[in-house]
């Protein structure tokens, strides 16, 4: 007689069953127990890929990460290409809210030193404002896609309800606002890169090998419309 068949646990598949269940339960309902139970399994059979629940938590940010959808590279048009590159990320962390406020506790930033590289390599502005635009898009998109994705998690508005009557210019503002959430976030990637145009450009020209590295890691691609 065969040995039992047995299910074989990832680390992949084991943060892919945690997210399962963050999007679908919410954060509360997460334990290495209910993961087991997705995933067939007996809880202590998964310390034998993470210590503890916070390892665990941190695979599953480093997968939500990753899923996010990489953009089309426009080398001619550097900021159409990094604005992409922040919308298509704030898109992706919206497809799973109740997970978002994990990259807070959890970010990490070695997986995208690969991406900053790369992104860096296209920007044409002079190498000593280059950080301050990681920074400044980084925080631009993060801070937006938590936002975002609390307002979502609770299903409340982005902005809360109030009396025009006693906030007359803020209606105002609200009232003509020709924006969505998204629409709204890209205007201000867009506005705070505008702000580097009296700097001197230098056209950047990728590599072959450049660009096939960027799309081989998964974080550009060329044929996507």
């Amino acid at each position: 007689m065969g040995r039992p068949s047995k299910t074989m646990i990832t680390k992949y598949g084991a943060a892919q069953a945690a997210l399962n269940i963050i999007d679908a339960k919410g954060l509360k309902a997460l334990s290495l127990e209910a993961v087991a139970r997705e995933l067939n399994v007996k809880a202590p059979s998964l310390y034998y890929h993470f210590k503890d629940k916070n390892e665990l938590l941190a695979e599953v940010v480093i997968l939500l990460l990753r899923d996010i959808e990489p953009p089309k590279i426009e080398e001619h048009d550097w900021e159409k290409t990094l604005t992409r590159v922040c919308k298509l990320s704030r898109r992706g962390i919206l497809r799973h809210p109740n997970a978002a406020p994990l990259i807070l506790q959890y970010f990490p930033r070695r997986i995208l030193l690969g991406p900053y590289d790369f992104w860096t390599t296209m920007c044409p502005y002079p190498v000593e404002y280059h950080m301050l635009i990681i920074e400044g898009t980084e925080k631009l998109t993060y801070g937006s896609a938590l936002f975002a994705a609390s307002a979502k998690a609770q299903n409340i508005a982005p902005m809360s309800e109030f009396d025009p009557g006693q906030y007359p210019h803020l209606a105002e503002v609200v009232r003509n606002n020709p924006y969505d959430e998204e629409e709204l976030f890209e205007e201000s990637i867009k506005a705070f890169l505008r702000g580097f145009r009296h700097l001197e450009r230098t056209q950047k020209k990728l590599s072959d090998t450049e660009l096939r590295r960027a799309m081989k890691l998964g974080f550009a691609r060329r044929d996507m419309t």
